[in-house]
């Protein structure tokens, strides 16, 4: 299949870098398959000291036999050092794999990433490497073992009968044609299989992440449903890939064995008629020694059809995850790309325009201009494009229209590790890291001192509750925040900010999870933070942000109204009303 193709090039491409291991393992094969042969030779040679009755050269018997043990124990050694370079192939592999899909995912746009399901990437990068890994050391480890054992006992079988050889050669390949023609039905099977492991896995990985909102709306029987469906298809397709590549060994087994009698038939009228077609006569244990041989060569057939079926898995496993590896990446930055240093906090947008799907507009000739040190509130309806504005300033996406200026640059020529270290961000949903509250804060700032960390947290009003934890700064959390109450974990990532102290901040209802009293205080450090800092913050509560220097009204993707509370107010136009709205509620 040309797909295969493909994939097998990039395996092949992966295992250059272990050249010298591929052709250590390929000479240990072939020396292993040098002592498994020549065991029959010693085996043959002992038969034919038995004579007669009576008539038996014990002593060379015992001499035979003992060759014929160190022969198998140095055979024996040799496959397992065999086994062992050829388990480092296989990981050292995947491991590099499993290294280019994290480092794409980290390169990947955000517009790429957002179409998948986290699960199935998951699935991709852990599921699928695993069954890459089984079924290319099973390749490795029969693949060309079954190669040299095939060519070997050929010579072998050629030097004591040309002519059962000849019989043996032209049966075999049989065996080979029902693995292709099986295999070949096999490979959308397994692949159906992993997509549908991802999809499963997908699924999970939903439902744990938002269980609560699941058991809060009732939604345990639904989900159950759900799964046992993606479960059931799951069961299916796994039957389906197993039973028709089960197929395989039996089949090539009875050609092998339909061989394997040709040749005990052909041997034994070689030894009692003297010889086939003017062929030299097979002693008894010429004769063992051959169906020796015969079994060895055929067996092979049979394991490398096991092999292949194995390796459609395998290929449907590495077709995916090379499918994440090949996505296309975010744009590079450009080689004399500017890096910002001394930010002020000008901001300006120029007409911009962007939308997440081509067809379905969102922000249409949008321009706003933020001086150094100005505090741009952004309100509006829900999916009037706040969020998507903030995602536009820190690049998440690039604007499909206009340009959007830092200091003056194009941020698109602007590096984007300094673009994003110039903003410190707090959303309204948490983000958290595996690791102690210490690490937690410290993100922003790996090499802040215990005193820095100590300090933001008290400026974030966060000192005291960290406090009253069992090992405090030292109490590990998952990246779910744990025991920790939404507020708390507000808190931390408030405190992140508090100790990098950035030129510009993104507050994305930064303090929705936090009560009254507390917001209180927040208020008061982020108006001490905010001060000369130029800061942009969306609220959805329109008393948080009566003293910013400017609103900026959205609604449908552009900005309909622009000034400060009282100029706003004043106008009655849209922001009065959604002002007066929440007042009348409250």
């Amino acid at each position: 299949m040309k797909q295969n193709k493909g994939t097998l090039r990039k395996v092949l491409h992966h295992i250059r870098h272990y050249i010298w291991l591929m052709v250590l393992s390929m000479l240990l094969a072939a020396l292993t398959v040098a002592g498994t042969l020549y065991i029959p030779i010693i085996i043959g040679n002992a038969i034919d000291c038995i004579i007669g009755k009576g008539n038996v050269d014990l002593d060379r018997i015992i001499k035979l036999l003992i060759n014929a043990g160190v022969v198998a124990g140095a055979t024996a050694l040799l496959q397992w050092l065999m086994g062992v370079i050829n388990n480092r192939i296989a990981y050292n592999v995947v491991r590099d794999i499993r290294n280019e899909a994290f480092e794409k995912i980290e390169i990947l746009p955000f517009s790429s990433l957002d179409k998948k399901s986290i699960g199935d990437t998951v699935s991709r990068v852990i599921s699928d490497a695993d069954q890459f890994a089984d079924g290319l050391l099973l390749g490795f480890s029969q693949l060309f073992t079954g190669i040299v054992t095939i060519l070997g006992t050929l010579v072998f079988m050629v030097m004591l009968d040309p002519v059962i050889t000849l019989a043996v050669v032209v049966l075999t390949p049989l065996s080979l044609f029902v693995a292709r023609f099986i295999s070949k039905r096999t490979y959308n099977m397994f692949k159906l299989r992993s997509e549908t492991l991802g999809e499963q896995t997908a699924f999970i990985d939903e439902m744990i992440g938002n269980g609560k909102t699941v058991k809060a709306f009732c939604r345990e029987d639904n989900a159950e449903e759900t799964f046992c469906e993606i479960n059931g298809r799951l069961e299916k397709c796994s039957l389906r890939a197993t039973f028709f590549s089960s197929l395989t060994n039996p089949s090539t087994r009875f050609i092998n064995s339909m061989v394997y009698a040709a040749v005990a038939l052909f041997g034994a009228i070689s030894v009692i008629d003297g010889g086939i077609a003017g062929t030299a006569a097979l002693t008894v244990g010429e004769l063992s020694c051959f169906l020796s041989y015969a079994n060895q060569y055929t067996k092979p057939f049979n394991e490398i059809s096991g092999v292949i079926t194995e390796l459609q898995n395998a290929f449907a496993c590495a077709a995916r995850i090379f499918g994440l590896i090949e996505e296309e990446p975010q744009t590079p930055d450009a080689e004399n790309a500017a890096v910002l240093s001394d930010v002020k906090g000008s901001i300006k947008a120029d007409h911009i325009s962007f939308s997440y799907v081509p067809e379905q507009k969102l922000i249409e000739d949008f321009s706003v201009d933020i001086k150094p040190g100005q505090k741009a509130a952004i309100v509006g309806p829900t999916g009037c494009g706040k969020t998507t504005f903030i995602n536009l300033l820190m690049r998440f996406y690039d604007v499909t229209g206009g340009t959007i200026f830092a200091e003056g640059h194009d941020i698109r020529d602007i590096t984007r590790r300094s673009l994003r270290s110039s903003y410190g961000m707090v959303l309204q949903e948490t983000v958290l890291i595996s690791g102690t509250i210490r690490d937690n804060i410290a993100m922003g700032k790996p090499d802040a001192t215990d005193e820095e960390i100590i300090a933001a947290a008290k400026a974030a009003h966060a000192h005291s509750f960290i406090k009253r934890l069992k090992n405090g700064y030292d109490t590990v959390i998952g990246e779910d925040g744990g025991n920790l109450s939404q507020g708390q974990k507000q808190l931390l990532c408030i405190s992140r900010i508090m100790l990098c102290l950035p030129p510009m901040l993104i507050l994305d209802e930064a303090t929705s999870s936090i009560d009254t009293r507390t917001e209180a205080k927040i208020q008061d450090a982020f108006t001490k933070l905010m001060k000369g800092r130029t800061c942009f913050i969306v609220a959805h509560r329109l008393s948080t942000i009566r003293d910013a220097d400017v609103i900026l009204v959205m609604n449908n993707g552009s900005i309909i109204e622009q000034g400060r509370h009282e100029e706003l107010l004043a106008k009655g136009g849209f922001y009065a009303k959604l002002y007066n709205s929440q007042f009348e509620e409250s």
